[in-house]
């Protein structure tokens, strides 16, 4: 039976009773800039009991005590420049959507995270929700809506705080780092992270280091063939209309006669003038506690929303939901203007394996799990765990949470890409690999199997359209298994555990205690003639070795290390798989109840220099013959849609029982249900999948 979670009684005593602290500094959000209001927005409409609905967007501009125990986890945050009551100031951009008659909202606030800079719009609801979306990000580039201006850091004496960074360059085809020409490389791209390059200390390139490897595996993160390039034959410079060394450029570097695109190049080289970064942590809470709970800024513009917020929920996807799980693990669920008022009383983290690299110096709040890049070196699990593989201290990512009483329900749901290639396994079953490592009651997690990462389109096809990735384009064309009716349903149940105290469906997720949860080398996937194996495509996760200086459990401080060290490879699990090649455990998709083939959590490259290895993020699919003497013709050892199914008849018989099922267990909402059920159809007589005939087995009716 599932644990309820102990209300926060001390936190809610004190809001109850009027007696919550204000903090000593008064840090809060001081201004609201209101530069753009449509009401009534979205051409008009009404949305059910809600009514219409109207947007707010615009800027909030905010302070935080640097020596407050709330914000001195920043870091560099004591070296950031103050104002004259000694505080650090940001401005974040926002977005808020609300029903116009307040009185008709669900007094609900849907907190939406950005990724990459992407403001988020919930639209109008007839349940009367309210969204806000805002800036929490500070390296974005000007392209980008979202974001947060953060200061730059400064040694006392106003000098330029200086350090070492670690980067690889390799040939990915379509979006590489490399020049056509192959004459130049561009420094940050690959990162999938717009972010603003930080300025090299020097670009003397005797300071610096460039090498050359003929093979990198993101199985055993090892490289092979190390050819160092002489300073004298690379420089800081843009060389493709140039001739070498090229104009001189903070943000490329070319090398004489070109980049050899058959191998991959590390870069080390110090860079200036770090951003505080962690400071949209900070940003991003004062956001919600603004909008939550005050009436007005310094200068009486009114909140929007003052008075009609009830509960909010933050909610966050991949690099976002990263973030949420990053600013839960270091405490910014508490005010920093009333002590322990809580921020969030929900939150839903989806598909998101990692902690988000925000809050070390020369920190890039993205990356991929590529080599150098951080994300999973901090704490990567919710209860307390000893991490004695890479030689830490006992934590979770809700010690701090706990300690102030602000901790937020959280629902996490994730899909199979995360285990295969963002190394999700060490926060179910520590680095050790030996323990399936308890929920807190404060968690509920759910698994969508065999899907890509964020899932497919959920069509029923045998020929789906090819796909890629940032690594280039993949072999398997693009996975179909989908995962938003599901998100969409746990979304839904979350909204009411946090709002009416209803117990969530039962939590689904691989362990290592009944075999779903297993070392790549104990897959039972299929042999498939012609087609590829999984075995030796898990991105394993590594462990670095970045300086003494360098908080580890936090993921803060400084790296000191150039290059940066692998000390080891820590064991990366992976969800097993039935006889057909699908996974076994977690909530199955309709899709994945009545399979069309083999959907996979992961593909191959198939260009570029990670050719043959894992295309990042990106399912494949392997379909099933449709009678049985196609595949006795091709030798394939999964039976056939003819021997499965029978006919159309019965995929339909068995798709009706499976949505009503789901339906009831709260794993679907009965408007998806119905969607699907129209949507099935279709598509199998449209694409001619399975026999419209009956005389094939027991399912025909």
């Amino acid at each position: 039976m599932a644990t309820n979670v102990p209300p926060r009684s001390l936190a809610c005593a004190l809001l109850a009773a009027g007696i919550m602290t204000a903090a000593t500094a008064d840090a809060r959000v001081t201004n609201l800039t209101v530069t753009s209001k449509v009401s009534p927005a979205y051409n008009g409409q009404s949305f059910g009991a809600a009514g219409q609905y109207e947007t707010y967007a615009g800027t909030i501009s905010g302070e935080v005590d640097p020596n407050d125990r709330r914000n001195a986890i920043i870091q560099d945050i004591a070296l950031a420049p103050r104002n004259a009551r000694g505080m650090v100031e940001y401005t974040a951009t926002f977005f808020l959507t609300k029903p116009i008659d307040m009185s008709k909202s669900s007094r609900i606030l849907l907190h939406q995270v950005p990724n990459r800079g992407g403001r988020i719009d919930i639209g109008g609801r007839d349940t009367g929700d309210v969204g806000l979306s805002s800036g929490w990000q500070g390296d974005l580039t000007g392209t980008q809506v979202e974001r947060v201006a953060v200061p730059i850091a400064k040694n006392p004496d106003g000098s330029s705080i200086t350090g070492p960074y670690t980067f690889t360059i390799a040939d990915l085809g379509g979006g590489s780092p490399i020049s056509a020409d192959g004459s130049t490389a561009t420094i940050y791209a690959g990162l999938n992270n717009p972010s603003i390059p930080y300025p090299p200390a020097t670009t003397d390139t005797t300071k610096g280091q460039l090498a050359s490897y003929a093979s990198y595996s993101l199985n055993t993160a090892k490289l092979t063939d190390e050819r160092t390039v002489a300073s004298s034959d690379w420089s800081f410079g843009d060389c493709t209309s140039t001739p070498f060394p090229g104009a001189p450029s903070g943000t490329k570097i070319c090398v004489r006669g070109g980049f050899d695109k058959s191998r991959i190049y590390r870069l080390v080289y110090q860079l200036k003038d770090p951003l505080v970064l962690g400071l949209g942590l900070a940003a991003f809470r004062d956001a919600a506690d603004f909008f939550r709970y005050e009436k007005q800024d310094d200068a009486g513009t009114a909140n929007p929303v003052t008075g009609g917020i009830g509960f909010a929920i933050v909610q966050g996807t991949s690099q976002s939901g990263n973030f949420a799980k990053t600013a839960i693990h270091l405490g910014f669920t508490e005010s920093d203007s009333v002590i322990r008022r809580p921020i969030w009383d929900g939150a839903i983290p989806y598909i998101a394996a990692r902690q988000n690299p925000i809050n070390y110096r020369f920190a890039i709040s993205g990356g991929e799990g590529k080599l150098y890049e951080q994300g999973t070196d901090p704490v990567l699990w919710w209860e307390p765990y000893t991490d004695t593989a890479r030689g830490r201290t006992t934590a979770g990512m809700l010690d701090r949470c706990r300690a102030s009483g602000t901790c937020p329900r959280i629902t996490e749901i994730f899909s199979a890409a995360e285990f295969w290639n963002l190394r999700m396994s060490p926060g179910h079953i520590g680095t050790r690999a030996d323990v399936d490592i308890a929920l807190p009651p404060e968690v509920r997690r759910y698994y969508v199997p065999s899907t890509s990462h964020g899932g497919g389109n959920g069509a029923f096809t045998l020929t789906p359209a090819a796909t890629g990735s940032t690594l280039g384009t993949c072999v398997l064309p693009a996975n179909p298994m989908p995962a938003a009716e599901i998100l969409r349903a746990l979304t839904a149940a979350t909204l009411e555990w946090v709002t009416k105290g209803r117990e969530m469906p039962p939590s689904v997720y691989p362990k290592l205690a009944d075999g779903t949860l297993v070392h790549e080398t104990q897959l039972h996937f299929p042999a498939i003639p012609g087609k590829p194996s999984p075995i030796g495509l898990v991105n394993t996760i590594i462990d670095y070795d970045y300086g003494s200086n360098f908080i580890y459990n936090d993921m803060s401080g400084y790296i000191t290390t150039a290059p940066i060290i692998v000390k080891q490879l820590i064991p990366t699990y992976v969800p097993q798989v039935d006889t057909d090649g699908n996974e076994i455990a977690g909530v199955k998709p309709l899709l994945g109840q009545l399979p069309l083939g083999t959907y996979t959590g992961w593909n191959i490259t198939a260009n570029g220099f990670y050719k043959g290895q894992a295309c990042a993020f990106t399912g494949g699919f392997i379909p099933f013959a449709k009678t049985k003497a196609d595949r006795l013709a091709s030798n394939d050892p999964r039976p056939s849609l003819q021997e499965r199914y029978g006919n159309i008849y019965g995929y339909y018989w068995q798709a009706n029982t499976i949505v009503n099922r789901m339906v009831q267990e709260r794993y679907l909402l009965a408007a998806d249900a119905n969607r699907l059920i129209n949507m099935l159809l279709n598509q199998l007589i449209a694409n001619d999948l399975v026999p419209r005939r009956a005389g094939f087995d027991a399912f025909d009716h």
